[in-house]
């Protein structure tokens, strides 16, 4: 029996599977390269909260709009305000997608707070790991509430619960870091 598909838990793998063709180390290094970690934590707060800002905007000048509707058709249109909520959701989604997913791998919080997401080996984001990266953190958050920060103060990589899970990794991209491959290949 051939022993390429074992576990092999050495660091220069990134503890994933051994004898793969696309093996790939861990991209960065927060030990040989500390500065790309550092305040990411603090950052990514400030950067949250000036998303949070920029996807309310829309959605509460849509319900200014349906309310000022609604008086003018004396209350019918009112009955838009159902769609307040499923809009809302797919705004942040495509919103995060878009965001992560584009050529600068970072929201527009993101971009201000200087940070950017990568993939564990260093490719920039795409649309549907943006998407999922905003709908696992608002899982995490409303489960474990504000304590899923503390997860970021016990790895090296500043990463929260929710990076684990879709193995990205946040950086400080006032550092510049090199380019790892796209995530797609076709």
């Amino acid at each position: 029996m051939s022993n390429s598909g074992s576990y092999s838990g050495s660091t220069n793998t990134g503890g994933g599977w051994s004898g793969g063709p696309n093996v790939q180390p861990h991209a960065f290094d927060p030990y040989s390269e500390p500065e790309l970690f550092r305040g990411v934590l603090t950052r990514r707060v400030f950067a949250f909260i000036i998303d949070v800002i920029l996807l309310s905007i829309p959605v509460v000048l849509a319900v200014v709009f349906i309310a000022v509707f609604g008086l003018v058709t004396l209350g019918l249109g009112w009955a838009l305000f159902w769609l307040v909520s499923p809009a809302s959701v797919i705004w942040a989604l495509v919103y995060y997608g878009a965001t992560l997913g584009g050529p600068h791998s970072a929201t527009i919080g993101m971009r201000v707070m200087d940070l950017e997401l990568r993939t564990w080996y260093g490719a920039p984001g795409y649309f549907l790991l943006g998407a999922m990266h905003a709908v696992l953190f608002w899982i995490s958050i409303s489960v474990l509430s504000p304590f899923v920060l503390l997860v970021g103060l016990f790895n090296s990589r500043r990463r929260l619960l929710h990076d684990f899970v879709l193995g990205t990794v946040i950086i400080n991209n006032s550092v510049r870091a090199p380019v790892g491959q796209p995530a797609r290949t076709y």
